[in-house]
C-alpha cells in the first residue's frame, strides 16, 4: 500500500509541476550584442495584440555609424513599416501603413527595435532572450514572438541610412 501510496504521490506531484509558461520577462542588463556591428539581419515575427496574431518579416540593417533601418513587411512583401533610427536616438518613420499607425512605430516598434538592436539601457525594455535567435518583447498592448533567420555580415550601404529630406523626425 505505501509504494501504491508513493507512486501516486509522485505522480500527482510530476503532474502539478508541468507548465507551459515562459520565464518571467526580464530587462536586458547591458551585454555583447548577438548581431554583428554591421549587418542585414532577417527575421520572422508573429504580433499578437488582443489575442489576434499576425505574422510578418523584418529586414534590419545595422551600421556603426549609421544607426539601424527596419523595413517590415507582410508575407506576400507588402512594405508595412520602414523606420530609420539614428546613433543619436532619433526616431524617422519613412513609410507606414495599416495596421499600423505613425504614432505606434515612433513609440513601439522603434523601442522594440533598440531594444533588441541597439542595447537599449531603458527601464522599459521587456525582452526576454530565449535564444541568441528567438527574442519575445511583451508590453501591456502586444506580444512580439522574434526569430533571427540570417544573419548577412557586412557594411551596409551608406544610402540606407540617410535621413529623409528636412530631417524631420
Amino acid at each position: 500500500m505505501h509504494r501504491n501510496f508513493f507512486i501516486l504521490l509522485l505522480v500527482g506531484f510530476l503532474a502539478g509541476c508541468a507548465t507551459n509558461e515562459l520565464p518571467p520577462t526580464v530587462n536586458l542588463p547591458p551585454s555583447p550584442q548577438p548581431f554583428p556591428v554591421d549587418a542585414l539581419v532577417t527575421q520572422r515575427a508573429v504580433l499578437t495584440v488582443r489575442g489576434r496574431q499576425f505574422t510578418m518579416n523584418g529586414y534590419v540593417a545595422r551600421s556603426a555609424t549609421g544607426g539601424l533601418r527596419l523595413i517590415m513587411t507582410e508575407n506576400f512583401g507588402g512594405v508595412l513599416a520602414d523606420v530609420l533610427v539614428k546613433p543619436d536616438g532619433r526616431v524617422f518613420v519613412l513609410q507606414v501603413k495599416p495596421p499600423f499607425r505613425k504614432a505606434w512605430v515612433e513609440r513601439f516598434v522603434a523601442a522594440d527595435l533598440k531594444c533588441v538592436f541597439a542595447g537599449a539601457t531603458e527601464a522599459d525594455c521587456p525582452v526576454r532572450v530565449l535564444s541568441p535567435t528567438h527574442f519575445v518583447i511583451k508590453r501591456r498592448q502586444y506580444e512580439l514572438d522574434l526569430r533571427t533567420v540570417e544573419v548577412k555580415p557586412g557594411v551596409q550601404p551608406p544610402e540606407m541610412f540617410e535621413e529623409p529630406q528636412g530631417g524631420k523626425p
